[in-house]
Order: C-alpha cells, then sequence, then structure tokens
C-alpha cells in the first residue's frame, strides 16, 4: 500500500501558523489578513487556509469589520498557572476531534527517556483502541508509531533502544532482521505515513506521522481493525493533513 508524500507537512504548516499568530497577537485591536500577508509574506491561498484551521482550533477569531483578533484557546494557553491544564484540554479536544474526522483511534507517543510512551489517546465505541498484547515499549520495531519514532533517532539512538528492546517476531509480518528494519527507516519519507499492516498485532493496521516540537521526539499515529483496511490509506493521508493544529498544540 503506497503513499505519496504530503507537500504540505504538519510542521511545515506550524511554522506558518505561529507566523500568523505572532502578527495576530502584537496587534491587540485587530489585524486584517492583508496586513498579516504583509508581516507573514504568505500567499493568499495559503493565508487563508491556515486562518481557517486558527478559527476552527479557537487560536484566532474574526471580529465584525472582519479584521482577526487573539482567540480564547490562545488566551488560555498563556495563562499562567492554568496553562499546563489548558493545554491539556484543548489537546484532548484536539484529539477527540480527529478522531472523529478520521474515523479511527488516534494516539500521541513520544520517545522519553530512551522509551517509547502513549502519551494521549481518543479512542471510542465504533473506534476501539488497539489492544496492547506486546508491551509498546518493547515493539517499537514492529508498531507503525514505534517506527515512526525510530526513523527521528539517529543510527546510534536507534541501536541503543534495540540492545535494550531485542527484535521479536510478533506476527508473520514482524521484520526481524536489523539491517533490514534500518533500511526501511532510512528510506521513509518524512512526509509519508508510516505504516503497519499486522506488523505488531493480527487483525490491526495503523499508521503514523511525526510530530516535530522543538526537539522532542514524537508522532501521531491511528489504527484501524482489519475490516476497516480498505480505509487506512484515506485515513493516513487525513492523519497527515490534519496533524498541524495538535503539534500546535505542543508547540504553543
Amino acid at each position: 500500500m503506497a503513499l505519496k508524500p504530503e507537500p504540505t507537512a504538519p510542521f511545515h504548516s506550524v511554522q506558518y501558523a505561529l507566523r500568523v499568530l505572532e502578527s495576530v497577537s502584537k496587534c491587540g485591536t485587530g489585524v486584517t489578513d492583508t496586513q498579516i500577508a504583509r508581516d507573514t509574506g504568505l500567499p493568499a491561498a495559503h493565508l487563508s487556509s491556515l486562518l481557517l484551521m486558527l478559527r476552527r482550533e479557537g487560536y484566532v477569531e474574526q471580529v465584525s469589520d472582519g479584521a482577526y483578533v487573539t482567540g480564547d484557546s490562545l488566551v488560555l494557553l498563556d495563562s499562567g498557572a492554568t496553562r499546563e491544564a489548558a493545554l491539556a484540554a484543548k489537546l484532548r479536544d484536539t484529539l477527540t476531534r480527529l478522531r472523529d474526522s478520521v474515523g479511527a483511534a488516534v494516539y500521541i507517543s513520544r520517545y522519553i527517556d530512551g522509551e517509547v510512551r502513549v502519551t494521549q489517546f481518543a479512542d471510542g465505541p465504533l473506534t476501539p483502541a488497539v489492544q496492547e498484547w506486546v508491551d509498546f515499549r518493547s515493539s517499537a520495531h514492529a508498531s507503525a508509531a514505534g517506527k515512526c519514532l525510530l526513523t527521528q533517532l539517529d543510527h546510534n539512538g536507534r541501536r541503543d533502544h534495540l540492545s535494550r528492546h531485542k527484535i521479536a517476531r510478533l506476527t508473520s509480518r514482524t521484520i526481524t532482521n536489523e539491517r533490514v528494519l534500518f533500511s526501511r527507516l532510512d528510506s521513509q519519507p518524512a512526509t509519508v505515513p508510516m505504516l503497519d499492516l499486522q506488523e505488531y498485532a493480527v487483525g490491526t493496521v495503523c499508521a503514523a506521522v511525526p510530530l516535530t516540537a522543538g526537539s522532542a521526539v514524537g508522532c501521531l499515529a491511528l489504527s484501524l481493525p482489519i475490516e476497516h483496511a480498505h480505509r487506512l490509506r484515506s485515513a493516513a493521508e487525513a492523519l497527515n493533513r490534519q496533524a498541524a493544529p495538535v503539534v500546535l498544540s505542543l508547540t504553543i
């Protein structure tokens, strides 16, 4: 199942979105899209889609005269002692809407202190989470999220991880040769979702895209039961397109 590179990677969109927010934030009385375009240098078509996303996520609001002002989401994230709680609530809301949009359970995984950790997820009755039958920390070589995180490590970082978590065959599709695994990781385009086609668990397919927020290593993933495998391509591409608000929540 081949996926084409997504020309607008989420981290590129976030860089542009942050420039837009800087333009809006420095003018408390409101700023027009024309002025934002001058401040940021973004073309009108790109700016329009960014402003639409920022309005939907509550980072900016459009007032009666058409100007843009700081939205409630951005105000909450800058509220001192309550910032962490506000950020967590914003992230939960974003993941819930992303789950409903792609029709799959979604997850944020991070590589923290040399371990793979699922830090947030959103599932539901119609979008069940994958059953963790083997500890995610020990199965990075097989899962979409784990492989996506490993692609963001250098060669020595990968070797260190696999020296502590030995490659094991979890299903008949699991890659068990380190050289083959590293070759697969090295050839993975950064803008194409990483796939797991029943490599971690029989009956489940997954996809993951990197989340680059500062120096942190992270990814956004989804899982689908095998009976919905025909939707994996479209769901993965939608995940990639809609990752920007998640990165934005992690960046601000």
